[in-house]
């Protein structure tokens, strides 16, 4: 199940830390993405406390999505060759509560946004509740993408993390330690073990702590921010003992399409 943990970074306060969906079993799957070097040499950049630049690409690249648990729905895994990795698609995800707009960076996580763009062409959104208000100081999310509005569904399918995580080098003490992930960004939930991005994403609607270890893969426009924010604005009914809950004013995505 995809929970929210809170612990105290020392130094920094009260972090929150987002573990992710457990939509599958976790396996040793790997996605190769862009990155600045081979996993062996790569240096991590120096410690900010904000997202690290995005990694230099290329124009396609290969990713590897991983049988992994019983599907929410009936879906098959996107192609996983010459994936693009270049430019941006724009993505329109049409909800109960108003239309919210997102921008899709193939470039800085082209597995993610690969298996997004299949998913919502199959349908696999539609119909789907956003299961999951947080509205904490240091953490402000909307989550979606689980059918079941469980926290624990997903594809059938998992993949790993992209970027931020694969500009530091493998085991970095910063990987534990929290970015601002900005307001407006789309990313991805996970277990925390590698190969358990499946289909929940968090749209986050004010600046929030998060160690760098959830896939960024797009923006949401400030018209889509205006209506996440009225859904905030009402609270959550705290029914989730690691924070959070189902959104007090219900939030049901009817569709999701995607553009070039």
């Amino acid at each position: 199940m995809i929970r929210l943990r809170t612990a105290l970074a020392a130094g920094a306060g009260l972090a929150l830390l987002l573990t992710g969906c457990s939509d599958h079993s976790s396996t040793d799957t790997v996605a190769s993405s862009p990155a600045p070097a081979s996993a062996a040499d790569r240096q991590s950049p120096a410690y900010t406390g904000e997202l690290p630049e995005r990694p230099s690409g290329t124009d396609s690249v290969s990713c590897t999505y991983d049988a992994s648990g019983d599907a929410a729905r009936d879906v098959t895994a996107p192609a996983s060759d010459d994936v693009s990795a270049t430019g941006a698609a724009a993505a329109q995800i049409t909800t109960s509560v108003g239309v919210i707009g997102v921008e899709l960076d193939r470039a800085a996580a082209p597995c993610t946004v690969n298996s997004f763009v299949s998913l919502a062409e199959q349908g696999y959104f539609d119909d789907t509740p956003c299961h999951r208000l947080v509205t904490s100081p240091g953490l402000q999310v909307l989550q979606c993408g689980d059918p079941t509005g469980t926290g624990t569904g997903g594809p059938g399918y998992g993949f790993d993390t992209e970027y931020p995580e694969n500009v530091y080098a493998p085991g970095d003490a910063q990987l534990r330690q929290p970015v601002i992930y900005p307001r407006g960004t789309v990313a991805m939930a996970n277990t925390g073990r590698p190969g358990s991005n499946g289909s929940q994403f968090f749209l986050v609607y004010e600046d929030s702590q998060l160690p760098p270890t959830y896939t960024v893969f797009g923006t949401v426009d400030e018209a889509g921010l205006a209506v996440i924010e009225e859904v905030a604005a009402e609270g959550d009914d705290g029914s989730m003992a690691a924070g959070g809950g189902a959104p007090n004013r219900a939030v049901q995505i009817e569709s999701v399409t995607v553009g070039s």
